[in-house]
């Protein structure tokens, strides 16, 4: 009886072949290269070899990560950010900033166990009291981590042991990786995380044959946890899920288009599905359900959340306020509409319609940005009463710094959302115009009190103006330099529900003397997901107003296409002056104008290959077998590499030349893979291809001692270094910086 052997997807269809065995063809590819043997390698894991060639590679990379990592002791580069957001966690208080919170989250964990009180606002010289040495040497363990991983996934690519060797040397002696890492950033823990999805992802791929075993879910479920954990460290990490994505789609297009059996890949969809959608997606939700857990203080962020939100923190403004809205009461009115904002006007007039008092929305809290309700019937603002605001009542909006009266007119259209009526502040409240009138119209009430009353913070209604039935709207669009890119405000006219939540407002925070303080926590209601949610739509409208100004020098900004070619490196502490300790994030030449080449190159390689193929000459590869070997391992590097360069030509934002580490990982993998791959079809001879590693590594390690002063910091006149200033560019003693 014939024998049945396991199919390399798991189970189903099975063919008789002449031999008598029952073999599934699912990855002919892969069959493929088990029939060719020598022709393609495939690398077996020996502790003898791998193990102390990883020990070794990981204390080289400790040593250049951590010598003399407290040689500086004041706060230096992002350190100010980032090391003050992880302070906020030791003192427990809401902040608020463009990046996920994971890394920023170890940062206050490192801060913690190195004994900081949370006080040092981390400007200046580190105090006594700081054991800034010790925070350093926590975040730099991620960047040590990134050799050992460089070496294992090289080898899960199946490349040889000096190119896995090549690799690790390469990530080591590179001067950016290097002098990134020795400081309290974000990037050490975004750049492990993602060599850790790429390493898990290289390990799934090497063992797709053995479908659903323990190994298989093994790596499938580490690079699901890889990409949840990179992703909750910067948006940046989801190009590393792009990355898996498409490697994904690519894998289950190739089992349907060889007639996997249908329940066969529907078992591969639904595990794939659960372990790079779900458990990333759990982890991102989770690292935000800890940070609001931990960060149950107020603190500078409040602004950006809604009123719920501030309410239950603990110490906020809005915890205790009346919760009746009544006239004659000073409010804030906040946009429902996520990164709108404030009601608020200032002395500032429009340059052009009607050329009153500007309305705007403001993000942060401001004197501005307080109001009076009063009756438009005709209560005077200062007449002493109560009477509490009701459903449908006609009432006027008195700024309180200006006097002015919240104002619309159909004259004027508003000046950036040309459909909508303009809004001002104009006149005084004692005069009797009916543009600035505006009937209360409740839409909800999130509290118990259904009694028509207009409440704080859990009414959200909407204002439309009487003379013109407009509603007043704030979409988060932003006025132009006159009107300081605040939200601009406008009255709606027609169209659309009254629901929308840039027509819906809220009272935020409500001050009268007259009528007693409620506890509101015990009123609101918030939501995780929807603050989850308002969360990351504020990240993201934080991160788009990231935006250069092209008008103004910044030796810091570069744009994408300088990175690979190195021609903007950047000073990393602001005085450059002698006997102050200076860095320079200035990559290894050799190895970013190498690799550099490797990325442009590769698809010119492949182009060549099936050219050739096509007209049936000789090609590199000895068979198909070996060149979809080298495709499996090279699509993941080079793909690495542009998915995690190219999209920054799309960004809008701010960019410097540390956002190209994560894509120089990549090239840096790439450079050793071709390294290999070009002694293995030119260099016959064992020595002689050992000779070729030799004589990289030797120059790296040469370029990177030669640039060394700057990564560890030099003290020195930078005078003394000016024949390490290789491009007329590099501003390493003389600053020539300019934008393009």
């Amino acid at each position: 009886m014939a024998s049945r052997a396991q199919d390399s997807t798991g189970g189903g269809r099975l063919r008789r072949d002449k031999k008598e065995n029952d073999v599934f063809v699912a990855y002919p590819e892969a069959q493929q290269r088990l029939k060719t043997g020598a022709s393609c390698q495939r690398n077996s894991w020996d502790m003898r070899v791998d193990g102390v060639a990883v020990l070794l590679v990981t204390v080289l990379c400790a040593f250049t990560r951590l010598y003399q990592i407290g040689k500086r002791a004041a706060v230096t580069w992002d350190e100010s950010h980032f090391g003050k957001f992880g302070a906020y966690y030791i003192n427990r208080t809401f902040y608020h900033d463009v990046h996920p919170p994971l890394a920023k989250m170890l940062i206050g964990l490192s801060e913690y166990l190195s004994g900081h009180n949370g006080t040092f606002t981390f400007k200046g010289r580190y105090p006594p009291y700081v054991n800034y040495r010790f925070m350093r040497c926590s975040i730099a363990l991620f960047g040590v981590g990134l050799a050992p991983l460089a070496y294992i996934t090289c080898h899960q690519l199946n490349i040889s042991r000096k190119a896995c060797v090549l690799a690790a040397l390469f990530v080591i002696l590179d001067n950016g990786l290097c002098v990134m890492s020795r400081f309290v950033l974000l990037d050490e823990p975004l750049l492990f995380f993602t060599a850790a999805a790429l390493c898990a992802l290289a390990g799934f791929q090497n063992i797709q044959n053995q479908a659903f075993s323990s190994a298989w879910w093994r790596w499938l479920l580490l690079t699901g946890v890889s990409l949840g954990l990179v992703a909750s460290c910067k948006w940046v990490g989801f190009l590393a899920v792009a990355l898996v994505g498409l490697y994904t789609v690519e894998e289950l297009f190739n089992m349907y288009a060889r007639r996997v059996p249908a329940k066969l890949l529907a078992r591969h969809f639904i595990a794939r599905s659960l372990c790079l959608i779900a458990v990333p997606l759990v982890i991102y939700v989770a690292c935000f359900r800890v940070h609001f857990a931990i960060l149950n203080h107020s603190g500078p962020g409040d602004a950006k959340m809604p009123p719920s939100f501030q309410a239950r923190l603990r110490g906020s403004p809005l915890n205790h306020q009346p919760f009746t809205v009544a006239y004659s009461s000073q409010i804030t009115l906040r946009s429902m509409y996520p990164g709108s904002g404030l009601l608020h006007s200032h002395a500032h007039k429009y340059p052009d319609g009607s050329q009153q008092q500007q309305v705007t929305c403001y993000g942060h809290k401001d004197s501005n940005n307080d109001w009076i309700i009063v009756n438009a019937a005709g209560l005077n603002v200062t007449e002493d009463a109560s009477e509490a605001v009701r459903d449908g009542d006609i009432v006027s909006l008195v700024h309180k710094q200006s006097g002015a009266v919240l104002h619309s007119h159909s004259t004027y259209m508003a000046h950036v959302t040309a459909k909508d009526y303009e809004v001002t502040a104009y006149g005084k409240p004692e005069w009797k115009d009916n543009n600035n009138e505006w009937r209360v119209e409740i839409v909800s009430e999130q509290s118990a009190v259904q009694n028509g009353e207009l409440h704080a913070i859990t009414t959200q209604f909407n204002l439309r103006h009487v003379a013109t039935k407009c509603l007043l709207s704030a979409a988060a669009v932003r006025l132009p330099e006159w009107g300081f890119r605040q939200t601009e405000v406008s009255c709606s006219r027609g169209g659309g529900q009254s629901g929308e939540e840039a027509r819906l407002w809220v009272v935020e925070k409500h001050v009268n003397s007259r009528l007693p303080k409620t506890d509101m926590r015990p009123m609101v209601r918030s939501s995780f997901l929807r603050d989850f949610v308002r969360l990351n739509i504020e990240m993201a409208r934080s991160n788009n107003a990231l935006v250069p100004d092209r008008d103004k020098y910044n030796h810091l900004e570069s744009d994408p296409w300088t990175w690979p070619l190195l021609l903007y490196p950047m000073r990393m502490v602001g005085s450059w002056t002698e006997n102050d300790i200076k860095y320079y994030e200035v990559g290894n030449p050799l190895l970013w104008w190498a690799s550099t080449v490797c990325c442009i190159l590769f698809p010119l390689q492949i182009v060549y290959y099936f050219a050739r193929k096509q007209r049936q000459l000789p090609s590199a590869w000895d068979s198909d077998g070996e060149f979809q070997q080298f495709w499996d391992s090279a699509k993941l590097l080079w793909g690495g590499w542009a998915l995690h360069y190219l999209p920054f030509f799309l960004m809008g934002r701010v960019t410097y030349i540390h956002h190209y580490l994560p894509a120089l990982y990549f090239a840096l993998l790439l450079l050793a893979f071709e390294v290999d791959y070009c002694c293995r079809r030119l260099l016959s001879g064992h020595k002689l291809r050992i000779a070729a590693v030799v004589v990289w590594a030797a120059a790296a390690l040469a370029v990177f001692c030669w640039f060394a002063p700057l990564t560890f910091g030099y003290a020195g006149a930078m005078g003394n270094l000016k024949h390490r200033q290789w491009l007329p560019t590099w501003n390493v003693y003389i600053d020539q910086h300019t934008m393009h």
